[in-house]
């Protein structure tokens, strides 16, 4: 989404895959445009050793600016433009993203885990043929009594979470690289979850690639067919790894 032309051919894919029939949910980040606005006003921003972004009440509510008010209309604009029909929500909007606390607060802030999905209200707008573009800033649980509080969550880990409460076929998780390497830099276009795991128990799989593969493995585990980690910087990516479904398109995880 760095790319304006990228995220306007994403847009244009996820509109002809919409009139195709396919019912997606989009789900997105921001994390360079969050750090050039905490850098505009002078927010200082650090991050944990895990390379979490430490969400303090300021952090959060600048995330929460820029997700939900700049990157996230611009997208579900983006797909309206192209054709689409797209409505522009975040994880707060009818309790789509219900969170708890993840990890110490005192050492990352309020950075949440989904705990529950508000499937319902999906469901009715894929029924509709609209595909809800969601950032991912989530509420807490009424039942904590944290239903006025706001949690910054991983794209990744919301993306993962909602494919697997809704029931998806797919998700697909747009990289900058090509997918999962082996010590040979050569791409491995299938895995299993045990593969996987052994892949980072013998180091092959490193840095930010983990988590990265760890989400991608929820999904599967939560009953998703299969989650695939692509190259977002390809363009068509998304339009070619599920109507052509590319040889070379990046690395695909399953049971």
């Amino acid at each position: 989404m760095t790319s304006p032309e990228l995220a306007q051919l994403f847009c244009q894919d996820v509109a002809t895959l919409q009139k195709l029939g396919a019912k997606i949910i989009v789900v997105h980040g921001g994390g360079p445009q969050i750090s050039s606005m905490l850098e505009t006003v002078n927010v200082e921003s650090k991050f944990s050793e895990s390379g979490m972004r430490i969400s303090t009440p300021q952090v959060v509510e600048i995330a929460e600016m820029v997700l939900c008010g700049s990157v996230n209309k611009q997208i579900a604009n983006g797909i309206c433009n192209a054709g689409g029909s797209a409505i522009g929500l975040s994880g707060r909007d009818s309790k789509l993203m219900q969170c708890v606390q993840k990890g110490s607060r005192d050492e990352i802030g309020f950075v949440g885990n989904v705990d529950a999905v508000n499937v319902d209200f999906l469901n009715a707008l894929l029924d509709l043929q609209v595909t809800p573009v969601i950032s991912p800033i989530g509420c807490g649980k009424e039942a904590n009594d944290e239903q006025d509080v706001v949690y910054n969550v991983n794209a990744d880990v919301a993306a993962g979470r909602l494919a697997g409460m809704v029931g998806a076929k797919q998700v697909v998780f747009l990289t900058d690289i090509a997918g999962v390497l082996n010590k040979d830099m050569e791409l491995l276009q299938d895995l299993t979850l045990k593969q996987v795991d052994d892949l980072i128990q013998d180091e092959t799989i490193t840095g930010g690639m983990i988590p990265k593969v760890q989400y991608a493995m929820d999904a599967v585990k939560q009953g998703v067919e299969s989650a695939k980690i692509i190259d977002g910087r390809v363009q068509h990516a998304l339009l070619n790894q599920i109507l052509v479904q590319a040889a070379d398109g990046g690395t695909t995880i399953r049971d």
